[in-house]
């Protein structure tokens, strides 16, 4: 880690008259007890790799969706309860809006919990906001999966 030198504080810098001079490389710390060694799982980097992959296939998922169901299939205009009906009728569809509702939901979600981390300065705080986001999370994608499931055209 590159961090400002104690003269660079000072305004004085190391003497030579370049500006990047004033940073030094601070040398690596050493492991306390309370450090582990190796942690079972990097989630942070594993979070930031989902945010990536899923924005991709987001992307492809939800301009294919607009582009069949507002140019090829006549616009909003034909978009129905029985236009939604026989498009769940087929597996392909439902996989598919299940696909971008998981997506979308996970990739939100994950956003959020980033900007929670990054702006709740509380811990207790922090818990909150991200428990009542898993539980918000989890309950739109649950009823979202049982009515693409069980969706029923005669009701």
């Amino acid at each position: 880690m590159i961090v400002p030198s104690l003269q660079a504080h000072t305004g004085q810098g190391l003497g030579t008259g370049n500006p990047a001079d004033a940073f030094v490389v601070e040398p690596a710390r050493t492991r306390s007890k309370k450090t582990p060694r190796r942690t079972r799982t990097n989630f942070e980097m594993l979070a930031w790799l989902f945010m990536r992959l899923s924005g991709v296939v987001l992307v492809v998922l939800v301009l294919g969706h607009l582009l069949i169901n507002l140019v090829l299939d006549g616009g909003v205009s034909k978009i129905s309860f029985a236009f939604v009906a026989g498009r769940w009728a087929s597996p392909f569809w439902q996989v598919w809006d299940l696909l971008m509702l998981w997506l979308a939901m996970l990739h939100g979600a994950n956003g959020m919990r980033t900007v929670i981390n990054d702006y709740a300065e509380k811990d207790s705080t922090r818990l909150w906001l991200k428990g009542l986001l898993g539980v918000a999370t989890v309950f739109t994608v649950l009823l979202g999966t049982l009515v693409i499931f069980t969706f029923d055209p005669n009701i």
